[in-house]
């Protein structure tokens, strides 16, 4: 029986080698506005994504450029062995999930008041190897 768990756990630990995640947490754009951001990656090899990123107008594409370069950052720490381009790294999941919400008044007319909420998000991307090899 002790044999097997070890033999799983070094099968489980071989396969986390091939995944890196970063997380952002707290980023004050709406999540629906880093969305639309986000479904512009999802699936795309590594390269291909920062290019996008890279060359967006919208503001959110910004802290999604810095995120992916973190995940990058990661998967290179557990993997210093390898090399980026061989591996034929893909945005494997990336979600887009509501954070807390600032709520704000502002003045209305005949002395009331409109709650304003200030959204904010947190991101998680994953990458991993791409195991087959076709062309996005």
């Amino acid at each position: 029986m002790g044999v097997r768990k070890r033999e799983r756990a070094e099968q489980i630990k071989e396969a986390n080698k091939q995944v890196a995640f970063a997380k952002l947490n707290n980023c004050p754009t709406s999540p629906r506005k880093m969305r639309l951001v986000a479904d512009l990656v999802r699936g795309q090899k590594v390269e291909k994504a920062l290019n996008i990123l890279r060359f967006s107008s919208k503001e959110a594409s910004r802290n999604l450029e810095k995120l992916l370069l973190s995940a990058i950052a990661n998967w290179q720490a557990k993997n210093s062995d390898s090399n980026i381009e061989e591996a034929g790294l893909i945005v494997k999941e990336i979600r887009v999930d509501g954070g807390s919400m600032l709520k704000r008044l502002r003045p209305a007319p005949q002395g009331r008041a409109h709650r304003i909420r200030k959204r904010s998000n947190h991101v998680t991307i994953v990458l991993g190897a791409n195991n087959n090899t076709q062309s996005n």
